[in-house]
């Protein structure tokens, strides 16, 4: 169990103002470096002596990572533009609603002025165990403490578990799958561009991270593609609180439209297993159709299929079904 302390463990502080830069510290210091973005979640792995970077590098400096621009084919938001900033902006509001909900429902309006879309993307899970210092699977030890029969885990996963039972924590990674938005990861070695789905990755791929970056890698921008611009959108976020918490479920969905009639949808959740869910076979069974009740409610049993939970858990399988049928049912 970690100890609280009154003072954090003493780091290198490097305050790059390029993206070159950044980089070249991030390739000079390895798996001992630490980006640092809005510093909401950083600052708590500090102050517990859980997380020990010799190197802190804060990308706070960097004025071409922030900010909301037109590019070609969709907007590009810079991966430290703050969540207030995406929340407000015109743009974001009018093409791409979904994301600006997204960010309005990240914790509290204080949170929200500091906090960055890259941080919020790629933030580490909120596994109790995990961040207590528990020597768990993601820790690098040889268990799951959550998956214990007496364990407390209402707010673990129900699907998608390879040893580690921990769930994504962001709100926003569901509302850019469901934009189809692209994610740029530069290093030295050159850019890389992951569509938002096959951004997040789970234990079965590599335990010890949420995130196809590694330690040489920064999230330098998101791209959201036109081609989901002025969709019709739903987002919903269950928590236990109105403001601050994480959530329980929630769910994310873009649908395009030609008539009365869905030609294409999108669909995820998040706060369900250890990556966001892509609802694929919902998204191909609400093609063609109007998003009637029936549509819907087969919609919600098909998205909790094979759905697993754990003893003190079971409530997310009837609200994560109930979260997708509303979102069906919104287009109608």
């Amino acid at each position: 169990m970690a100890k609280i302390r009154d003072m954090i463990p003493a780091f290198e502080l490097y305050q790059p103002t390029t993206v070159d830069d950044a980089l070249e510290l991030l390739d000079e210091h390895r798996e001992q470096a630490w980006v640092l973005a809005g510093g909401l979640d950083s600052f708590d792995w500090f102050k517990d002596r859980v997380k020990r970077p010799s190197a802190v590098v804060d990308l706070g400096g960097i004025p071409d990572l922030t900010g909301i621009r037109d590019v070609e084919n969709g907007l590009e938001i810079g991966a430290m533009t703050s969540l207030t900033a995406i929340e407000r902006d015109e743009q974001v509001r009018s093409a791409y609603s979904i994301v600006a909900d997204a960010a309005r429902h990240v914790a509290t309006p204080q949170i929200r002025n500091q906090g960055t879309l890259g941080g919020n993307v790629g933030q580490d899970t909120r596994c109790w165990y995990y961040r207590s210092g528990w020597p768990c699977y993601r820790a690098g030890g040889n268990t799951c403490y959550a998956a214990a029969p007496q364990a407390m885990n209402r707010e673990h996963c129900i699907m998608g578990r390879s040893r580690c039972v921990a769930v994504n924590p962001s709100d926003t990674a569901p509302a850019l799958i469901a934009v189809d938005a692209k994610m740029i990861v530069e290093s030295n070695d050159g850019p890389r561009v992951y569509d938002a789905e096959d951004f997040f990755i789970g234990p079965a791929i590599d335990i010890t991270r949420m995130t196809v970056m590694k330690s040489r890698d920064l999230l330098t921008r998101i791209q959201l593609p036109e081609t989901w611009a002025n969709a019709e959108f739903y987002y919903e976020k269950i928590r236990d609180r109105g403001s601050w918490d994480f959530q329980l479920v929630s769910v994310a969905a873009a649908f395009r439209k030609s008539g009365d009639t869905i030609e294409a949808a999108r669909i995820a959740v998040n706060g369900v297993a250890p990556f966001p869910v892509r609802l694929d076979a919902v998204e191909r069974l609400v093609q063609g159709t109007t998003g009637d009740e029936a549509t819907a409610n087969a919609a919600g049993e098909l998205a909790i299929e094979g759905a697993q939970p754990l003893r003190h858990n079971e409530y997310k399988v009837p609200l994560m079904r109930n979260l997708v049928r509303r979102a069906v049912r919104s287009v109608a």
